[in-house]
């Protein structure tokens, strides 16, 4: 071995040390926070009678213990829930779960898409959880979770490192306990080129090109809409001197102002509900208006009339593909009025985006997606009730960047990024896919 080969393996076995050094300091304050939060949750679940139970037992724990919790209590539960969200980050987690029968007393963690208990986060019984995941609720979100039994909030902390995260998070009951889910927010937008959108699309997505219209970003829970519509506000901000007004529940990624002036109006604490917030930004001077989530039909009417009244809409829906998402929205509606939805829809939609991420062979994931861009041809399909024809329309569209899921798990898979299986599995339309691949 050289003397550079040896300098070298000297730095990286030191660079290896250090690293360990730091794994083992983390671990033991971890550890240090769950003793000491262990002791508070034993005190004061001994103080909770044993004869309450489901929202009576809430209520007793809200008003009798977390109101009145000493400081130095609040503070080593907070310490220990922070404790636990700093794991998160440092295991590039998307989402912690805790609380509730099926948790088997653990912290659960979902890394690259598997989520799996976490023994060395401790154990806690229902009622200790209980105690925890009310301790993090205001005393307004308390209220509206035991009239609901669900409330949905962001929770910020700040890491030891002093970096400021956000996380969203919902709690609910589940057989008369409460579990909580907690969803990392990204500190950091992902850049829109990241994407590799065909310039016709990113026309269409930017305000520069076209001032009004409907975007939709579809997928299921998990499959990175947010950070997509997120890139998306982050391409305009830097490129345009606009007005963008975001509606979500809950608000996740603040974004500073660029060359934008930018509204983040959270539903149930700044606006009532979704659909009232995209009433009233037509009153506020909007360019852009996002929609956080078209979650019933009075949200999707409301964002068909804006688009419609000349404005730029983003929103999402929880679709897997662009022909599934045509078809929900106009089945949400009654049959006599369909045909004006139908011709309404076709008139104001300009994109729908489908998306997955799709475990790949490294263990990571990557994102696979379907782009349906609005063309005379699907217009006329959607005002036909023609819809089984679109999906064909699309395969067909290259040189308006259009492409199906299938064709994008195909080129992923000869790319040699996924598997097979995984093509097939998370495909729409599993025969196409089939096809697709034999073609190798």
């Amino acid at each position: 071995m050289s003397e550079t080969e040896q300098l070298l393996a000297q730095k990286k076995r030191g660079v290896e040390g250090t690293q360990t050094l730091e794994n083992d300091q983390d671990a033991q304050k971890l550890a240090q926070l769950v003793r000491g939060g262990k002791r508070v949750l034993e005190e004061l679940k001994s103080r909770v009678p044993p004869s309450l139970f489901s929202v009576d037992k809430e209520q007793f724990i809200g008003r009798e213990l977390i109101e009145k919790l000493p400081d130095e209590y609040r503070i080593a539960l907070r310490n220990l829930i922070n404790g636990f969200l700093e794991k998160v980050r440092r295991t590039s987690a998307s989402d912690i779960d805790f609380g509730g029968l099926g948790s088997k007393k653990m912290i659960w963690l979902r890394i690259h898409g598997e989520k799996n208990p976490m023994p060395e986060l401790g154990t806690y019984e229902i009622t200790e959880s209980d105690i925890l995941i009310q301790s993090i609720l205001l005393s307004s979100q308390r209220e509206e979770l035991c009239e609901g039994r669900n409330v949905d909030f962001s929770y910020t902390f700040t890491s030891s490192d002093k970096q400021i995260y956000r996380n969203r998070a919902n709690v609910a009951f589940d057989l008369n306990a409460l579990s909580l889910n907690m969803r990392a927010i990204e500190t950091r937008t992902r850049s829109f080129d990241q994407y590799g959108f065909h310039a016709h699309v990113t026309k269409n997505l930017h305000l520069r090109y076209t001032k009004e219209g409907l975007i939709l970003i579809t997928g299921i829970t998990g499959s990175g809409k947010s950070t997509t519509l997120d890139a998306i506000v982050d391409l305009n901000n830097q490129n345009v001197n606009a007005h963008i007004i975001i509606i979500a529940s809950p608000i996740e990624f603040v974004h500073m102002p660029k060359k934008c002036l930018i509204r983040h109006r959270e539903v149930g604490r700044d606006t009532v509900s979704f659909k009232k917030g995209t009433i009233e930004a037509l009153r506020q001077d909007p360019d852009i208006i996002i929609i956080g989530e078209m979650r019933d039909p009075d949200t999707i009417m409301a964002a068909l009339e804006v688009a419609d009244s000349g404005h730029k809409v983003f929103s999402t829906l929880h679709t897997s593909s662009a022909v599934e998402s045509i078809d929900r929205i106009i089945a949400e509606v009654p049959n006599i009025e369909q045909d004006r939805i139908r011709s309404r829809l076709a008139d104001v939609l300009r994109v729908v985006l489908s998306q997955k991420l799709i475990p790949t062979l490294t263990g990571a994931r990557i994102m696979a997606k379907e782009v349906m861009v609005m063309t005379p041809s699907i217009r006329a399909a959607i005002k036909n009730n023609n819809t089984n024809e679109i999906y064909q329309m699309i395969s067909e569209g290259h040189q308006w960047g259009m492409h199906t899921m299938e064709q994008d798990l195909a080129k992923l898979y000869f790319d040699r990024k996924i598997s097979a299986d995984s093509a097939v599995n998370y495909s729409n339309n599993k025969r196409r896919i089939q096809q697709l691949l034999k073609l190798a």
